[in-house]
């Protein structure tokens, strides 16, 4: 939760425009929500809490222990857009892990191509990324999401090799959502997978990116590159250059290194837009002292006696 805070602190802080926004979560953490926003800098904000019914998953998403965090239902929130208690006919659609850098209202001004339902930034767009993609082997391709030795995949008519894209920024049509009925073009491939295992989350993007790649090949606008600089969770020492870091509007730690969970890249970048917890329950500071208690365990911690100190070696 701590992470969404930041991600709107960051938003907020950045515009002057008017933003509301759509908090979408589970039922158990709406009172938890209300009051890290009440409680805090962020009670000024316009903002409404959407409750996500992980119901509507039954029967498409399959257990999976590789990453289970990815099977969150959550992560799935993206793929009903249209059936949440949004009154906005363009949205933007951004995951907890990113800090916007920019002006948001730049990002909302993207003008989407006739019939298209979303725009997304591709994975082969920005020609900084591709050492940090080379360095911590991410796929950039439809290769690495989707097992082309099943014939159905193979069906698609997909080249392996097409660039694929992140799903965990983008900007939506919700009318044109609605006309094409992408959601349930996207149930029909969580659907299928779940009987055929055409992907599964020990691939490079989980069991989300899969059905949006498919059901949007070729059928997106495209973003600017830098309104989705990404990879930044994906090792803890693959670190960008600081005057490409510093250009980027948007900066998503996708993977498994997040800033809040150490050791991660450019936490300076994040942590500046941390908003502690009113209620204690997310906190930088647990995170960091029982990493400091693993760390004296280490033949060369006896140098690191704080947390203060701990700081340096992280950053």
């Amino acid at each position: 939760m701590g992470a969404t805070m930041a991600t709107i602190n960051s938003i907020h802080s950045n515009t002057d425009a008017s933003v509301l926004f759509y908090i979408v979560t589970l039922r158990d953490a709406i009172k938890q929500t209300r009051q890290y926003i009440e409680k805090t800098k962020l009670k000024g904000i316009k903002y409404k809490i959407l409750e996500f019914n992980p119901m509507v998953l039954r029967g498409k998403v399959k257990p999976d222990s590789s990453r289970p965090d990815l099977l969150h239902p959550l992560n799935f929130a993206r793929f009903y857009l249209p059936l949440l208690d949004i009154n906005h006919k363009k949205v933007i659609y951004l995951d907890d892990d990113v800090i916007v850098q920019g002006d948001i209202k730049d990002l909302f001004s993207v003008k989407l191509k006739s019939g298209h339902a979303a725009a997304f930034a591709t994975d082969c767009d920005l020609p900084p990324t591709h050492d940090m993609v080379r360095t911590i082997s991410m796929q950039t391709t439809y290769m690495g999401f989707l097992d082309y030795r099943k014939q159905e995949v193979v069906d698609l008519g997909i080249h392996p090799r097409d660039c694929s894209f992140n799903p965990g920024v983008f900007v939506a049509d919700i009318g044109e959502w609605k006309k094409q009925k992408i959601t349930k073009q996207l149930e029909k491939w969580m659907e299928e997978n779940f009987r055929l295992n055409l992907y599964s989350s020990a691939m490079a993007g989980g069991v989300a990116t899969p059905p949006m790649l498919i059901v949007f090949h070729d059928k997106f606008t495209t973003l600017d590159p830098l309104w989705h600089v990404r990879h930044l969770g994906w090792g803890p020492d693959a670190r960008y250059p600081e005057n490409f870091i510093q250009d980027a509007q948007l900066l998503h730690w996708n993977g498994p290194f997040k800033p809040w969970n150490y050791p991660a890249v450019h936490l300076d970048l994040w942590e500046k837009w941390f908003i502690p917890d009113p209620s204690k329950k997310f906190s930088l500071e647990n995170v960091l002292e029982k990493l400091l208690d693993k760390l004296r365990e280490k033949p060369f911690v006896p140098f690191v006696r704080s947390f203060q100190e701990l700081r340096p070696f992280l950053l």
